[in-house]
């Protein structure tokens, strides 16, 4: 399988985020590519530079007034007398209040910004636009003929909206993956495996009848992103139907997952996309400091075997996951399903 990695991801290292009330160090570190990095190249894989596809798909996706703000944010930010070194936002529209658009960037950061785990640095705009490029070449090289990349993608981006980014994400590139490879597919299919809730994504299509949305995540009644993610949530309009939320029981283990994992995929079959998009989130797994749900290595593999078995030309879309340690096993596992079944 071969590999879309940029070095460029290390330009975002965030300080902190709030958390709780009070400030604490945030787990998307740059050591959580490194090491995947560092796996896939023990594991005989084919790394490779993407190409570049300017900002053509990231705009297909995003607003030009929300790319316009992260571009400048930490500028503008820093040029305030007293700012902290990264923007985190202190004010919040609140629902129903949205009158017109402000110009401070102080406000714009909460118009963008949907919490407080997502900070921008003076390299974070940079490192999101090279991660959306894997995403995005990762769909041209599909496009191509290529039959699965995997995109090691960092920051990760299935939390950002169109005009919004959160959850520790800015650009949403398995969004902009899919929106890539439907310029010359009819439908694409999404899945979302991360510990969390991929509401960014769901925002994104949840009008639309071209791409199938699917989740299984953690239960929001009671974790991130709380408001969104529900099993009612099926879409919009014309979107009505295409969109597949499998909320899971807290620390919920392998059977029950691969039980949901099951009704994914036979809902993506029935839709029948040309391609699917993985959001491949390891945070599930039983020792991430995400504690949502209690996956074991093994289910790791389980997944990858029953996705490969859809038969579709496949973009791997690297997510969360946190525990440093022990994403390396939890990848291995799942390519040795993928390639194994493939």
């Amino acid at each position: 399988m071969k590999v879309l990695f940029s070095p460029r991801h290390a330009l975002h290292a965030p300080k902190r985020v709030m958390r709780l009330g009070g400030f604490s160090a945030g787990r998307d570190v740059p050591e959580r590519a490194e090491q995947l990095l560092a796996t896939v190249r023990a594991g005989g894989h084919e790394i490779c530079d993407a190409a570049e596809h300017g900002r053509g798909p990231v705009a297909a996706v995003h607003t030009p007034e929300y790319l316009d703000f992260l571009e400048t944010a930490h500028r503008d930010w820093t040029a305030l007398p007293g700012a902290s070194d990264e923007v985190l936002p202190s004010h919040f529209p609140v629902r129903g209040m949205v009158g017109g658009y402000p110009r401070s960037v102080v406000g714009r950061a909460g118009y963008h910004m949907h919490d407080q785990l997502a900070p921008i640095g003076p390299g974070t705009f940079d490192a999101a636009l090279a991660s959306a490029n894997l995403a995005a070449d990762a769909a041209a090289r599909l496009l191509a003929g290529e039959r699965v990349l995997y995109a090691l993608c960092r920051p990760s981006g299935h939390h950002a909206y169109a005009d919004m980014g959160g959850g520790a994400t800015y650009l949403n590139n398995a969004a902009i993956a899919a929106q890539a490879l439907r310029q010359r597919m009819r439908r694409v299919a999404v899945i979302d495996i991360d510990v969390h809730h991929g509401n960014g994504t769901q925002g994104i299509f949840y009008g639309r009848d071209d791409v199938l949305f699917v989740s299984l995540h953690r239960d929001p009644v009671d974790y991130h992103p709380y408001t969104v993610g529900y099993a009612h949530e099926r879409g919009e309009g014309a979107g009505l139907g295409h969109n597949l939320n499998l909320p899971l029981p807290a620390m919920a283990q392998d059977a029950a997952y691969l039980e949901a994992l099951e009704v994914a995929c036979r809902r993506i079959d029935s839709f029948a996309p040309e391609a699917l998009v993985v959001s491949l989130g390891f945070d599930a797994h039983a020792e991430d400091p995400s504690q949502g749900l209690a996956l074991s290595f093994s289910a790791f593999r389980a997944i990858g075997e029953r996705l490969a078995r859809l038969g579709l030309p496949t973009a791997l879309v690297q997510e969360g996951g946190y525990a440093v340690g022990n994403l390396g096993q939890c990848l291995t596992e799942f390519f040795a399903g993928f390639e194994g079944a493939a």
